[in-house]
């Protein structure tokens, strides 16, 4: 009776240990250095700077009305660069603080825009219909 049931069991374990995934995964340590993760924190802090200024309420009335469509301008923001995103932080850093703040939307907005526009140019993207790309 035991020779019955061990054939069976002794067969399915063989077939088991024949299907498992023995390759071994090795990993690689290495040392990182302070200056990437700065960068990488800093780019990671301008993009939700980014991100945030395009989520409030006053800057997606003006976009609208640009005719910039607000996820698709989230996007975007996704999809560039760090040096690209530094340049917007920076730009966002050097408008001026408090007064009706109408100004320094528009002209973030503006910014925002051609950003945008000149990545259509380059063909990068294509947002704007009225855009003839250049490949």
């Amino acid at each position: 009776m035991l020779r019955k049931i061990l054939k069976p069991v002794s067969l399915f374990l063989v077939c088991s240990f024949l299907l498992l995934d023995l390759s071994v995964q090795t990993a690689k340590a290495q040392m990182v250095d302070t200056n990437t993760v700065i960068a990488v924190q800093q780019e990671q802090a301008n993009r939700e700077r980014v991100v945030a200024f395009l989520g409030r309420e006053d800057v997606q009335k003006v976009m609208v009305q640009q005719g910039v469509d607000t996820a698709e301008a989230k996007m975007r923001v996704a999809s560039l660069s760090p040096a690209e995103l530094a340049k917007m932080a920076n730009s966002m850093d050097q408008l001026p603080a408090g007064g009706d703040g109408v100004g320094s939307v528009v002209g973030a907005v503006v910014f925002i825009f051609v950003v945008l526009l000149i990545t259509d140019l380059l063909g990068l993207t294509h947002v704007f219909p009225f855009v003839r790309a250049q490949r």
